[in-house]
């Protein structure tokens, strides 16, 4: 009887640590203290979360080189005549980018809707094409990290509709020798499918060449490239990723 009063008595005063700790706020279940998440509203329907970067909506280019006299679309897109590069550099981050191929199809393969994603000032490239009913070498259809991996699946919708691109990308890291200290990594969800899974980008995209990494900064313009194909884009928006830091506390009794 009384190893179960005792048992009973220390689960009470388990309970009590733990409520305790969880209202001041840490656990200290392994001896970190993590500091309090910031708040982020999520958007609603197409509208980007409250700590977004709002890139295009559909009102004006001032946040990119390259637009000119580029013309504004009733629905909110533009179509590409040239090379756009953002005015501003950006790391690890989270982009969503909206895209449509032309409604009327000429060409195939290659030939159909051929734009890219350049992450890093293009050093990186999420491929754009047209890949409904349009076959093409595997790591250069849409969605591929180009010339390096294809995607897991073909989502794409069919010719002149809006298609989304939401990538996570993780930029590589150097050494000041310019070795390679950890290596690129991307997702990327295709129409609210997963098609790259923290996929390893193996070093800058070449067409005629095989992959190499070479040293550049942690943050570089994004880039939405021209391959002569009249691709819309629309509702751009970017976050920063910023993994936090947690610094080491005193263990408490959950943390012996």
């Amino acid at each position: 009887m009384r190893h179960i009063v005792g048992y009973r008595g220390l689960m009470v005063l388990c309970a009590i640590v733990l409520l305790v700790s969880q209202v001041s706020g840490q656990r200290f279940l392994n001896g970190i203290v993590w500091p309090e998440p910031p708040v982020v509203t999520p958007g609603e329907g197409s509208a980007p979360p409250s700590d977004a970067e709002v890139l295009f909506d559909g009102k004006n280019f001032d946040a990119w080189n390259g637009a000119k006299d580029w013309k504004i679309d009733e629905d909110g897109g533009f179509t590409v005549k040239g090379v756009l590069k953002t005015k501003k550099s950006f790391g690890d981050c989270q982009l969503h980018v909206e895209f449509a191929s032309p409604k009327v199809v000429k060409g195939n393969g290659q030939g159909r809707g051929n734009n890219g994603i350049g992450l890093m000032d293009a050093h990186y490239e999420i491929q754009v094409l047209d890949s409904y009913n349009n076959p093409t070498y595997p790591e250069g259809q849409a969605a591929s990290v180009y010339n390096q991996k294809p995607p897991m699946v073909n989502s794409s919708r069919k010719p002149g509709e809006w298609q989304t691109y939401d990538i996570i990308f993780t930029t590589p890291r150097f050494s000041d020798d310019g070795k390679v200290k950890t290596p690129g990594y991307v997702t990327v969800i295709h129409n609210g499918v997963v098609v790259q899974n923290h996929s390893e980008i193996k070093g800058f995209t070449h067409y005629d060449r095989a992959t190499a990494y070479d040293k550049h900064p942690e943050k570089l313009p994004l880039v939405l490239m021209y391959h002569g194909d009249p691709v819309r884009f629309r509702n751009i928006w970017i976050r920063d990723i910023k993994e936090p830091v947690g610094k080491e506390g005193k263990k408490g009794p959950e943390g012996k």
